[in-house]
């Protein structure tokens, strides 16, 4: 199994960036993904999850309205588009995968927004 996660980087405040999160190993089609977001000195929090159709998503108040979870069954990827970045959007993110009792995450990668 395996997620890995590219996209991060370094951004000013106000603009965007997109993650992705390729997934190998697993029936991604039966799984829910999610994005988490782990910021210094703070616990991990969720970021955005989809549904395994892609039909429902959810999101924390902290970026509702700026950031999008989508995901791409045919191609086993799940994206978050970052619209409208702040620096305490700053952290390492995370993909995750569940179902059931099943569940995995990617090594994470960072995303730094600063000018």
């Amino acid at each position: 199994v395996q997620l890995v996660e590219s996209g991060g980087g370094l951004v000013q405040p106000g603009g965007s960036l997109t993650l992705s999160c390729a997934a190998s190993g697993f029936t991604f089609t039966n799984y829910r993904m999610s994005w988490y977001r782990r910021a210094p000195g703070k616990e991990r929090e969720l970021v955005a999850t989809i549904s395994s159709d892609g039909g429902n998503t959810d999101y924390a108040n902290s970026v509702k309205g700026r950031f999008t979870i989508s995901r791409d069954n045919a191609k086993n990827a799940v994206y978050l588009q970052m619209n409208s970045l702040k620096p305490e959007d700053t952290a390492v993110y995370f993909c995750h995968a569940r179902w059931t009792w099943h569940n995995y995450w990617g090594q994470g990668t960072q995303v730094t927004v600063s000018s």
